[in-house]
């Protein structure tokens, strides 16, 4: 049997038979089911708001006349290892900022580590204050066209974990093709997951294909970049969650498909965002100013960063309601000193102040080096020479264009991938514009989505093969080399993806690491991350993975000479 006791506690302290825990007094609490501002008490017990009414009172009162409450802010979709720390370090940073949960996708550390990848993120969920929910990779490896470390997780092994108490759905479903051409094991996944939520990944899908992929019960995307593109996935049932992350940045374009309308299937997630650009610029707080400065109601971007994603995912019900500030619900607040500019004053986390929870770091250690690759000659970084397929960066974007240039175009930059799992692979070899014109020296990242090989960029080998050898014998990371010296480093030990040092430090070597590759002449604002991005075939047009240049339209590798 069910304990009744606390179903009696709130019933005791909504009739006022009983003190609440915590009294909000005054505030302008936001309505999610009306849009209305109301300005009434807020009341407080074990953790769940139980009324919004009048003269409530309180072991414990809050006097919030002069402020606004929302429902805590959801992030819709994100790789927690691209903020490049552990959930306990990640929670440190983003619930100040207002967010009380994430669903997270763990596809990095599992292109890694394989199924205890996944198991590390739903354990962490056990013991965090941020409320972790965990979509199962559905795509890892997300090609046949890479190497990873983990093989290849079937169905059978995700509905191992579909049981556990935090694993939500399925996660995006990145092989569009092998949905579209019903590979077996691709659409027993689907199968196997129709009755929870299956997010979607298939950036410029349109007409029949799209239509044929949604009608496989994948009911989100978070990789629409353009206007229409969204309003076609829109009409088709798949539900947007517009992406503001440290290299892929979707708002501006996307945000006119956010109204009184369209609220309830649109979401704010930030996918890939690094603690840098959290501390300057916020979280999922970031979008929603953002929204509400490009006209967007306030009242219905804080709905969109709220209600409608708990209602998609099914968080909305059972003992932990999310989503509202309403009797039943979680109390998971945001008090704002101004709705407009989504000033946080203070942020609940289950009616508990986030500024006085015990949030510990993480204490993880004796890591094991999960790169195994040997360092390359020289010489096995030399790309062909002559007219070459070259990968055109779109800064902001984690598209590619393409283009045919020279080899020694003074664009032109030099790109390899070496494979990290011990397989003595040679590295594979392209080219990339848009790193900067004179760029001299090398930036090389373990970070390369989603199987995590070697990526560095360079115009000069020795460089290219230092900052390799540095990754290798710091069991990854990011590093900038110049005249074979190494100027910065951040060292990510943890599966090459994270590090346990504090979210401060991180953000001071980032800052580093941005500064010193500005000085050997890259001209873009965050190189580490679009780097990263240069090695996912899932994503128009060109990538480079460690098995070579991948024509992502066609779904096959190309030769590199044009």
């Amino acid at each position: 049997m069910q304990e009744l006791k606390p179903l009696q506690r709130r019933i005791d302290a909504a009739l006022g038979r009983i003190p609440f825990d915590t009294v909000l007094k005054n505030g302008q609490i936001l309505d999610v089911f009306s849009g209305n501002w109301i300005q009434r008490d807020l009341g407080i017990i074990d953790g769940t708001t139980v009324s919004v009414d009048s003269n409530l009172e309180g072991h414990r009162v809050f006097d919030f006349s002069n402020n606004w409450i929302v429902p805590g802010f959801i992030d819709a979709h994100v790789h927690i290892e691209s903020s490049l720390l552990t959930p306990r370090n990640f929670q440190k940073v983003t619930l100040p900022k207002g967010t009380t949960t994430a669903v997270c996708d763990p596809h990095e550390l599992a292109n890694v580590e394989g199924m205890s990848g996944i198991e590390y993120f739903l354990k962490e969920s056990e013991n965090l204050f941020l409320d972790l929910r965990v979509m199962l990779s559905s795509c890892v490896p997300a090609t046949h066209m890479e190497t990873n470390g983990a093989g290849k997780l079937s169905a059978e092994n995700l509905l191992s974990l579909k049981n556990h108490t935090n694993a939500l759905g399925l996660a995006e479903v990145m092989n569009v093709p092998g949905v579209l051409h019903k590979d077996e094991d691709m659409l027993q996944k689907l199968a196997s997951f129709l009755e929870q939520p299956i997010d979607g990944h298939c950036p410029l899908l349109r007409g029949n294909e799209l239509s044929a992929y949604a009608a496989t019960g994948i009911s989100s995307c978070h990789e629409s970049s353009e206007l229409d593109e969204a309003w076609e996935k829109l009409q088709k049932g798949i539900s947007i969650w517009i992406r503001e992350g440290s290299v892929a940045k979707d708002l501006n374009q996307l945000i006119s498909i956010l109204n009184e309308n369209t609220w309830p299937f649109v979401g704010f997630c930030t996918d890939d965002r690094n603690p840098l650009d959290i501390a300057k610029e916020g979280h999922i707080d970031y979008l929603i100013r953002k929204a509400i400065h490009k006209g967007v109601p306030a009242s219905i971007a804080y709905r969109s960063a709220s209600w409608s994603v708990s209602n998609h995912y099914g968080l909305n019900k059972g003992w932990k309601r999310l989503g509202a500030v309403a009797p039943g619900f979680q109390a998971d607040l945001v008090v704002l000193e101004d709705p407009e500019t989504c000033a946080i004053g203070h942020v609940f986390k289950s009616g508990k102040l986030v500024s006085e929870l015990p949030l510990k770091s993480d204490s993880r250690s004796n890591f094991k080096n999960s790169i195994k690759a040997k360092v390359p000659e020289i010489a096995d970084l030399e790309g062909p020479a002559g007219r070459v397929h070259c990968i055109e960066i779109f800064p902001g974007k984690i598209l590619t264009g393409r283009s045919v240039r020279s080899s020694d175009d003074r664009k032109v930059a030099r790109l390899s991938v070496l494979e990290r799992y011990g397989h003595g692979s040679k590295p594979a070899n392209g080219y990339v514009v848009g790193f900067g014109e004179n760029l001299e020296g090398a930036i090389a990242s373990s970070v390369g989505h989603d199987s995590h090989n070697l990526c560095v960029v360079g115009k000069e080998l020795s460089d290219m093969q230092v900052a390799l050898k540095t990754l290798i014998e710091s069991g990854g990371g990011f590093v900038v080399v110049r005249k074979k010296t190494v100027v910065a480093q951040l060292a990510l030990p943890f599966g090459g993806l994270m590090s346990l040092e504090e979210p401060e430090f991180i953000q001071k070597k980032l800052m580093e690491l941005r500064k010193a590759s500005q000085v050997i002449g890259c001209t873009l604002e965050e190189p580490f991350l679009q780097l990263a991005f240069l090695c996912l075939p899932v994503i128009p047009s060109l990538k480079l993975t460690d098995k070579g240049l991948v024509d992502v339209e066609k779904f096959q590798i190309i030769d590199v000479r044009a």
